[in-house]
């Protein structure tokens, strides 16, 4: 599928977010935090379904369900609303280690360049107007 398309991407995983944001919300609730922050972006809701808006409003009624009654813990979505690009601008506005995030589902040492998680980033960067610092063993830029 190409990035951006309206299928689901080979890179979907099952209900990845929502692993995440139990363990996280489980821990907040054990330490007693007020909040969990979760950088997932609205733009890639047509391939990853739980990065729409909706399913963050939903999984905070399921906190609100789910922890003691006098739990109070906030899910966080802080750049949900921006452009990949934008996150990149903010991050290097914020001098953010960039070269140590990572978004290819296919190997470790070297992105593959070509996943649709690859493509997506690859494809911000270049809208951001800056190189994307990390190692591809191929760079499909769009």
């Amino acid at each position: 599928m190409p990035a951006g398309g309206n299928e689901i991407p080979s890179t979907y995983v099952p209900f990845r977010n929502a692993h995440f944001l139990s363990v996280a919300v489980s821990w907040a609730e054990v330490i007693g935090a007020s909040a969990v922050f979760i950088g997932a972006v609205a733009e890639d809701s047509s391939g990853y379904p739980d990065c729409r808006p909706e399913y963050y409003r939903v999984f905070q009624q399921l906190v609100r369900e789910g922890t003691r009654p006098e739990t109070r813990i906030e899910i966080v979505t802080p750049v949900i609303g921006m452009r990949k690009w934008e996150i990149i601008q903010r991050g290097i506005d914020l001098d953010a280690p960039l070269d140590r995030t990572w978004s290819c589902y296919q190997f470790e040492d070297e992105a593959c360049g070509s996943c649709d998680s690859c493509r997506l980033r690859l494809k911000a960067f270049v809208e951001a107007g800056v190189t994307d610092p990390i190692a591809y063993r191929t760079r499909i830029e769009r």
